[in-house]
């Protein structure tokens, strides 16, 4: 099923309490959404991906982080958030994860309406460029997912710029949409 952004909504609540999987246009680029943790395994089978890579996770505010991490969120990142940065936490249930507070309402409406975090990861197969045509992305996936959000192309975007908060200063992981003031990095 493929639904313009606009009309969406209930729609993409709908899949993803049923634990389904949708492509939703996200503030930096496409995205493949899902539960956490149940669309784990459905994800990776999509994407062609390893059992060993994680997926970052979108949550709806600053104190589900703290909820979920043993580090509290740094309040030089506050100014960041929402936006295109991730960041990568010891959690208190063991290992790191990477979260994402996004800053499209549109998405933030349907993450808050969620307990848990949603899975999110781009759209393509894994090893490959992400996919920004919608055209490509239908093509390449309508018959694999419950729901395309078609939100537009979304051309010459890059993906969030993910950092590594475990170590101060911070260890940048990958540069993406958002450049940190370069105190706040490693060298």
């Amino acid at each position: 099923m493929i639904l313009l952004k606009e009309n969406s909504f209930e729609s993409v609540l709908d899949i993803l309490e049923n634990n389904g999987i949708v492509i939703f246009p996200c503030d930096t680029i496409y995205g493949i959404l899902g539960r956490a943790p149940d669309t784990d395994s459905r994800i990776r089978e999509i994407k062609g991906r390893g059992e060993s890579k994680p997926f970052l996770h979108l949550i709806s505010s600053i104190i589900q982080f703290n909820n979920l991490s043993v580090i509290p969120f740094p309040k030089d990142l506050e100014e960041f958030w929402p936006g295109p940065l991730t960041v990568v936490t010891t959690v208190k249930k063991g290992g790191t994860i990477a979260y994402r507070l996004p800053k499209d309402h549109f998405l933030q409406d349907i993450v808050s309406h969620f307990e848990s975090p949603l899975f999110s990861t781009s759209v393509n197969i894994s090893g490959q460029s992400h996919l920004c045509n919608i055209s490509e992305i239908i093509e390449k996936f309508e018959n694999k997912v419950d729901l395309i959000v078609d939100g537009g192309d979304m051309i010459d975007r890059r993906p969030s710029t993910v950092i590594d908060i475990t170590v101060k200063p911070y260890r940048l992981i990958r540069q993406g949409d958002l450049y940190l003031p370069p105190h706040l990095l490693q060298d």
